[in-house]
């Protein structure tokens, strides 16, 4: 079966680094939209960053700039650097996987897969 295993979450100071990976196995990684989300409790899904078989990337406006969604299909990981963080992007953070042509819309429902989510804390 498909299984996604997120690292890397952590706590940081305003303004540090965390770097996210996430492994997958079950899947024909190379063929599948990838995508980080991210959920505060009592909100919604959010997609984060996303990138899809051809190497495409998105990101939500509120980390452009600052995180960067990378994947290498001959190890089967997908990453997520997080630059120049703010307490606002504390969040549970999870890995995400999908077969679709609308990769660029990171829509969680669009999203089959999901690994069991990592915590990163920004402090202020």
């Amino acid at each position: 079966q498909v299984q996604l295993v997120e690292s890397g979450g952590g706590s940081v100071q305003a303004g540090g680094s965390l770097r996210l990976s996430c492994g997958a196995s079950g899947l024909i990684y190379s063929a599948y939209c990838m995508g980080w989300f991210r959920q505060v409790p009592g909100m919604e899904r959010e997609g984060v960053a996303v990138i899809d078989s051809n190497g495409r990337t998105s990101y939500a406006d509120s980390v452009t700039g600052r995180f960067t969604i990378s994947r290498d299909n001959a190890k089967n990981t997908l990453s997520l650097q997080m630059s120049s963080l703010k307490p606002e992007d504390s969040a549970m953070y999870y890995c995400a996987a999908a077969w679709t042509n609308y990769c660029h819309e990171k829509l969680p429902q669009r999203f089959s897969y999901w690994g069991q989510g990592t915590q990163v804390t920004v402090s202020s």
